[in-house]
């Protein structure tokens, strides 16, 4: 049977780029291991050491009158049990300081793949808003806004009283969320989903811009905001990108708005399968600016 050597090296090689942090780290973990083990095996040969280092220097001691290089044969014996003991502990050490750069060699990759990937976001990021301007130039503010939340529009028919008191039936136009939920950082506040949320529709209105006056003070006062730290006023569920993105109050920079902005759209969303039954709900689109860790360690607003 022919082994194919070229095909095993790429995929060891794929494998390494792949987990190479996880591997360093494992190989890291148990080198320390075994450097302990290690240790302590040589610490059961330590009393053999020890009592040939005992008898030299009492036989240096009876001799220490008579003998006129007593000092140097002191020196000696010190030396040679000092080597003993390096030789014992040599090679636990080796392996415990192998494993350690082993672990350090791992964090290290995974630092410079969390930069690359910072810096891939950044690029995303911007290729995005510079994509969402182009789509805004060409069809409107309102057109952008319902392809990227996957809103579209919908004839909703509704019971009114008119004047003279009679019931009519009318229809009117309402802009429909998608049932996957909205895009990007945005979120549904809603009762039954957001802890905050209330049935009462005037509530949760008045909730929201009271929130919003809040999250501004904070961004004010602390210079920096975390897109969770708006989701807990809410009562919205946590995610991973909203512990790296949010606001950052800097009047020098142009990059960001120095204010915190819920972008809240009032959009309906169906509750069942039958014809014209809807619930409104609030949709809310954060204007964050984006990442934000660098730039606050920068300017000293966040500290290890």
């Amino acid at each position: 049977m022919k082994i194919d050597i070229s095909k095993w090296t790429r995929r060891g090689t794929l494998a390494w780029k792949k987990h190479g942090p996880e591997i360093l780290v494992l190989l890291g973990v148990g080198g320390v291991i075994g450097g302990g083990v290690m240790a302590c095996r040589a610490t059961l040969k330590l009393n053999g050491v020890m009592e040939d280092h005992a008898a030299r220097t009492d036989a240096l001691r009876e001799a220490r009158q008579e003998d006129e290089n007593a000092e140097g044969r002191k020196a000696l014996a010190y030396l040679t049990t000092g080597t003993a003991l390096a030789r014992l502990y040599a090679p636990a050490a080796t392996v415990s300081l192998l494993s350690i750069a082993s672990i350090l060699a791992g964090n290290s990759m995974l630092r410079r793949r969390g930069a690359a990937l910072a810096a891939a976001y950044l690029t995303l990021e911007k290729s995005f808003r510079d994509y969402r301007g182009r789509v805004r130039e060409r069809f409107g503010e309102e057109t952008e806004n319902e392809l990227r939340h996957g809103l579209r529009r919908e004839k909703m028919e509704e019971t009114i009283v008119t004047e003279d008191g009679k019931k009519k039936k009318v229809k009117r136009e309402i802009m429909l969320g998608a049932e996957s939920g909205p895009s990007d950082f945005a979120r549904y506040f809603a009762y039954g989903e957001a802890k905050g949320a209330e049935a009462n529709e005037d509530y949760n209105r008045f909730f929201l811009r009271a929130q919003e006056e809040m999250a501004n003070h904070m961004l004010r006062a602390r210079g920096v905001l975390f897109l969770n730290e708006v989701y807990d006023m809410l009562g919205i569920d946590r995610s991973i990108a909203g512990q790296a993105v949010g606001w950052v109050y800097d009047r020098d920079s142009e990059d960001g708005d120095n204010y915190v902005d819920f972008g809240v759209q009032e959009v309906y969303r169906k509750k069942s399968d039958a014809p014209g039954d809807y619930e409104k709900v609030f949709l809310l689109d954060f204007n964050v600016d984006g990442a934000i860790l660098g730039h606050s360690v920068d300017k000293g607003l966040l500290t290890a």
